[in-house]
């Protein structure tokens, strides 16, 4: 199977983030940008070999690689077996520098793909090109919701070829932890102790697994937990910044606005109407 999609851009440049091309080769061509590429690429594959240069280093892709070439990077990549298949597509959009560097995808980046747990990266890209193929008018917006995904697949895969994708047990024990008592505004140290490692450690897995203290994880948890009651509760401000474990409705006030920009009546008024 060999294929090139290359869409007619309109509405959809308007997206944050939309498809510009995507396509199989069953054997890849020669390929050199000295100058590097208008859009950032990624790339995988599956069976066969090749070699990557790129900041003047030499790179083997062997099957099951994948590798991110950002825009303007100089580069180069050629096949050294008799079918070496590359699966590649670039995105664009106002929004794309800034999902890619989300996703660990602002530098040029080579990582080994899980072969057993490509299932999913196949189908976003497959439904990428199935989106292009089926609608010659609107597939491209369909096709750019699968490029999200797949992104957000390739990074999962990035960080799994890494080893660093296991969650910590004393991450999954805090949380559960967290998840019985946020009302009762827990303290560090029995979050820890229920953790089972010192508090200065959780602290540290907890900024390399969720970006945030145990303490603010607390107060989002409350957070969440007041959403749901304003959403689905006729439940007065009061009762839910009492039960959600806040010390008063001002203070519950004053920390839901500055998590989610507007008030919780704002809140109730806008999940309550739709």
């Amino acid at each position: 199977m060999k294929f090139y999609d290359y869409p007619i851009i309109s509405k959809e440049s308007s997206l944050p983030v939309f498809l510009v091309s995507v396509g199989l080769n069953e054997w890849q061509y020669h390929v050199k940008c000295d100058k590097g590429d208008n859009y950032a690429k990624a790339l995988y594959c599956t069976k066969g070999s090749g070699v990557l240069i790129i900041n003047g280093e030499k790179h083997i892709i062997k099957p099951y690689t994948a590798f991110f070439i950002p825009a303007g990077c100089p580069h180069e990549y050629y096949s050294t077996d008799e079918s070496w298949d590359t699966h590649w597509i670039k995105p664009s959009g106002k929004s794309c520098p800034d999902m890619l560097k989300a996703l660990g995808f602002d530098k040029p980046k080579i990582f080994p793909l899980p072969k057993e747990e490509i299932t999913y990266l196949d189908h976003c890209f497959r439904c990428m090109h199935e989106a292009l193929l089926s609608d010659k008018v609107d597939g491209n917006f369909r096709a750019s919701g699968y490029l999200y995904s797949f992104f957000i697949e390739l990074s999962r895969l990035a960080a799994k070829g890494k080893g660093s994708v296991q969650i910590a047990p004393a991450v999954t024990k805090a949380i559960a932890y967290i998840d019985e008592n946020y009302m009762k505004q827990p303290g560090l140290e029995s979050i820890s102790k229920a953790a089972g490692v010192s508090s200065q450690h959780l602290c540290r897995l907890f900024r390399q697994t969720l970006n945030c203290r145990p303490m603010e994880y607390i107060t989002k948890r409350k957070i969440q937990a007041a959403k749901m009651l304003l959403a689905e509760t006729q439940k007065t401000v009061d009762q839910i910044a009492e039960e959600t474990g806040f010390c008063d409705s001002s203070y519950f006030c004053k920390i839901f606005k500055r998590f989610e920009s507007i008030t919780p009546s704002q809140f109730r008024s806008i999940e309550q109407a739709l």
